[in-house]
């Protein structure tokens, strides 16, 4: 996975501490079906997901992150989930404390293909074809099914 230029200045700084970052889920639908990518670094199936670049909008981020990585565009339709990702400490030792919004999305156009080399497969699948696809990832999914249902948001109780 490509590292953002802003958060490789930030490591300069702070080495490998915890670093606070937004994350953005995209949960894109075309028809019935479902668009999943395996990622290039741990060969897992999931929806398409990045990071919030300094000043993006995060549904900008989902727009973006769907173009760059599976070289289509959609449109955002509503927050699914907000959720604080239990910290991830890297091979390298970087720590990364994730804050990720899933967005509920539509396919507008083009033909799902790896375009960054962060995918190494993608496509649009049924929904009963997940079985690759991990628990956590399949609540995000579940959670973005209903078009118009109010975001769920951890804690907060």
């Amino acid at each position: 996975m490509a590292t953002p230029d802003f958060v490789l200045e930030l490591r300069e700084k702070i080495g490998h501490a915890p670093l606070p970052l937004v994350g953005v889920t995209a949960v894109v639908f075309r028809d019935e079906k479902i668009l999943l990518g395996k990622r290039a670094d741990n060969g897992q199936w999931q929806p398409v997901s990045g990071i919030v670049d300094p000043g993006e909008e995060p549904a900008d981020a989902a727009v973006r992150e769907c173009a760059e990585e599976a070289g289509i565009v959609i449109r955002v339709d509503r927050l699914a989930l907000v959720q604080q990702i239990p910290r991830m400490t890297y091979a390298n030792g970087d720590q990364v404390d994730y804050l990720d919004l899933v967005f509920r999305c539509t396919w507008v156009s083009g033909d799902p293909h790896p375009a960054d080399g962060e995918l190494t497969e993608v496509g649009f699948y049924d929904l009963g074809a997940m079985g690759q696809v991990d628990q956590e990832h399949v609540r995000k999914v579940a959670l973005a099914v209903a078009e118009d249902d109010p975001a769920t948001f951890r804690g907060g109780r």
